[in-house]
């Protein structure tokens, strides 16, 4: 029992470093989609963007903004397919971080500022579309992945609160510092 939860102690703070990856991953997607479009992107911890403050075509705005969330979306497969092929409990916390991350986002960072409503916007469909895509593909990930680890509500909870607090963290940071 004690070493479940030494094990577990480790798992939650291993979202701390998990939360300052997963935020510069997901900015990566941006930037590497900008860069690839031949646009010169500035990067920082929360925020990427065009060094001349616009794109070179209109329609880089689209696909810049994909960039961000399908790299969410990719760290959280990669982070699965480990899960699945070598029942690494140290790959739950990254594919979770991936969800409350675009979750808390879109639910307490203002909707309109997120990834998910330009995506929406940009592309002329219904608002929320983009993100319940997003959402839900995280979620059936967790949700596998949590069935696989046999991880019950219990659990999930404490990681869903320790993902929060490393999201706070990260975002305190991005406010302290500017990077």
């Amino acid at each position: 029992m004690i070493a479940r939860k030494k094990i577990l102690v480790r798992l939650y703070l291993l979202l701390i470093p998990i939360a300052y990856f997963s935020y510069l991953f997901h900015e990566f997607g941006h930037w590497s989609v900008g860069e690839i479009l031949g646009n010169d992107m500035f990067y920082s911890l929360n925020y990427v963007w065009p060094r001349s403050g616009h794109y070179i075509n209109e329609s880089h705005d689209l696909y810049v903004s994909i960039g961000g969330p399908a790299f969410t979306i990719l760290l959280a497969l990669v982070a699965l397919f480990f899960l699945e092929k070598y029942s690494s409990v140290y790959a739950y916390p990254v594919l979770f971080f991936q969800f409350v991350c675009r979750f808390f986002s879109l639910v307490f960072g203002g909707f309109s500022k997120q990834d998910e409503a330009g995506i929406s916007r940009l592309m002329g469909i219904e608002t929320y579309t983009a993100a319940i895509i997003v959402l839900l593909v995280l979620i059936l990930i967790v949700i596998r992945a949590s069935y696989k680890l046999k991880i019950d509500l219990e659990h999930i909870g404490y990681f869903f609160t320790a993902s929060i607090l490393s999201n706070l963290l990260v975002i305190a940071t991005y406010k302290i510092t500017g990077l």
